[in-house]
């Protein structure tokens, strides 16, 4: 067998084995062999990231020996299966998650439920999971998720996050508390909701409104399409959308509770320089001043209002290496040389706004 299937390997041709693995009959294809270190090379679908995983020829052969007949006896079936075509016609590599990808996600969310009164609805690139009832679990997931997908991908983003993410949606509090230690094994650092790209997952209490929400489901699809942005900008842009409508028909944000807060450090006199800000690190960001996220948001704020705000993430974007915290494209965007003088008018301009106006 083995024989057979080096030939073919030797005319560019993969096999179909099937083998024992993990318990259970799984089909691999054979695609290559490491003859120094004497290794099968190999793609295993049964594995999250089973491209090119490589075993020792020995014990990959003897692992695909099916139904061995007892003591004394070496009955067994060897199935492989031959790909003989003249030519291999390799499509290209989908940038998007198949329907039969989120299949098999789902399958296996299921078996995760923490009870039957969970609810899952596909609203790609999500998977909502609730513990509402089925009509508010779907509510939530159309109007809120898939029109705040929509609604940032036709202004920013082209690319779906790098994976599927859950979206946990928990009826209330004590749900959201419970079912995090369940879950995920460790109590949430806020009452509202967050993402964690470890556990690949957004986690809201939903009964305290769908802004967090909107907030969290910017930052996955920041890391695919802008990877090195800055948390300044990043806790920005998501936070301006935290209280947002629709304009034109695009998503724009609205005034909101940081508003108070960020007044009252500018009268103050305490807030940092743009330059300060654009200049942080990620540590810098998150344990520094406690008016980062209210002074980028109402950065982005202004920018939207003055119709800046789609061109200065574009350039941002596209400037990035050699601007990394976006200080340079910022004045360039503003047209203004000097961000001190400013940022004193846009002070005056923030100390005029009103939450709710």
């Amino acid at each position: 067998a083995w024989s057979m299937i080096a030939t073919d390997l030797n005319g560019g041709r993969p096999t179909v084995v099937c083998r024992i693995a993990r318990g259970a009959e799984q089909f691999v294809l054979i695609t290559g062999y490491d003859k120094n270190n004497d290794q099968i090379i190999f793609h295993d679908p049964n594995l999250d990231n089973g491209e090119s995983q490589k075993q020792d020829r020995t014990k990959f052969l003897k692992s695909c020996c099916l139904g061995e007949a007892g003591a004394g006896q070496s009955d067994y079936s060897f199935i492989a299966i031959r790909l003989n075509g003249k030519r291999l016609n390799v499509p290209a590599a989908s940038k998007k998650y198949t329907d039969a990808d989120y299949a098999q996600h789902i399958r296996k969310l299921k078996t995760r439920l923490p009870h039957k009164d969970f609810h899952i609805i596909l609203q790609k690139p999500f998977v909502v999971v609730g513990d509402g009832t089925k009509q508010q679990v779907q509510r939530a997931s159309t109007g809120t998720v898939k029109w705040a997908v929509d609604a940032i991908k036709k202004d920013y983003f082209s690319k779906d996050p790098f994976f599927i993410i859950d979206v946990w949606l928990f009826k209330n509090p004590e749900s959201y508390q419970k079912h995090n230690l369940e879950l995920f094994k460790s109590k949430p650092g806020t009452p509202y909701g967050y993402y964690s790209p470890t556990h690949r997952v957004l986690v809201m209490d939903i009964s305290t409104g769908g802004g967090t929400l909107v907030h969290e489901i910017v930052h996955p699809f920041m890391e695919s399409n802008f990877e090195t942005c800055p948390s300044w900008f990043n806790e920005g842009l998501a936070s301006l959308y935290e209280q947002s409508s629709s304009r034109n028909g695009h998503i724009v944000g609205l005034t909101n509770w940081r508003l108070r807060g960020l007044q009252l450090a500018i009268e103050d006199g305490r807030l940092p320089s743009f330059k300060e800000l654009c200049s942080t690190t990620t540590r810098e960001f998150y344990d520094g001043h406690g008016t980062n996220y209210a002074q980028a948001r109402y950065l982005c704020y202004y920018l939207q209002e003055r119709g800046l705000l789609h061109k200065y993430f574009h350039e941002f974007r596209k400037n990035s290496g050699e601007d990394p915290g976006g200080y340079e494209t910022l004045k360039s965007v503003l047209g203004r040389d000097d961000i001190d003088v400013f940022q004193k008018q846009w002070e005056a301009y923030v100390l005029k706004l009103r939450y709710g106006r």
